[in-house]
This record gives C-alpha cells, structure tokens and sequence, in this order.
C-alpha cells in the first residue's frame, strides 16, 4: 500500500465521521423558527444536538481505537433503523442516517483492519 493510500484510508473515516456530524446538526435549525424564547431555544437546541455530541464523542475514541468506531456506529446505524421502523417511517428516510453510519463503521473496521500497516510510519 503507497503512502497516499495510507493517508486516504486514515483520514476518510475520520473526516466523514466530522461531515456526517455537521449533517445530523442541520436537523436542529428547526428550534429557530418554533417562537420559543431565548432560554428555551437554548434548551431545545441542545436537546437536538445530542445525536450530534454522541457521534463526536464516538469519533474522539475511535480516533485512537478505530474498533470502538467500527462497533459503536454499527450499534448506532441499527438503533436508527428500529427507532424509525417502530414510527413507521418509509425506508429511504432511515437510509439518510443509519446508512452513513453503516459506512463508517465499515470504514472505520478496515482502518482497525489495517491498523499495523496505517500506523506503521508514525
């Protein structure tokens, strides 16, 4: 494996990991338009940002141990997919999250995979 190949399958699921977390925290801009006060907003905000911290944390820990990545965004893909089955959503609106996370923790197992290769150079 080149050293360009290294660096792009040590930085893909990291930095998608970050561009996925940007994405889920667009879903929170909806508390601005609901006409809650400033406090509640706050709050409310929070509130739809937890996704959001969660994923970040996931990524703080998988950044040293590319397995928890690997199994926690797994674990995370699934417990979307039964939240929406049990609202009855349609199929293509889970894909949009739980299909993301299934690819980064499939990216995320390979670096785990490759570790020894990927960190070899450091």
């Amino acid at each position: 494996m080149s050293g360009n190949q290294k660096k792009v399958l040590y930085w893909a699921p990291r930095v998608t990991c970050l561009v996925f977390a940007a994405f889920l925290s667009l879903f929170a801009m909806d508390v601005f338009g609901e006409g809650l006060g400033f406090w509640r907003t706050l709050l409310a905000l929070f509130m739809h940002l937890i996704p959001v911290f969660v994923v970040l944390l996931i990524l703080a820990l998988a950044w040293r141990w590319e397995w928890i990545g690997a199994v926690f965004l797994t674990v995370l893909g699934c417990l979307q997919m039964w939240l929406m089955l049990f609202r009855h959503m349609p199929w293509g609106s889970w894909a949009f999250i739980a299909g993301p996370l299934w690819v980064l923790a499939a990216l995320f197992l390979v670096n785990w995979l490759k570790r020894k290769e990927l960190h070899a150079g450091r």
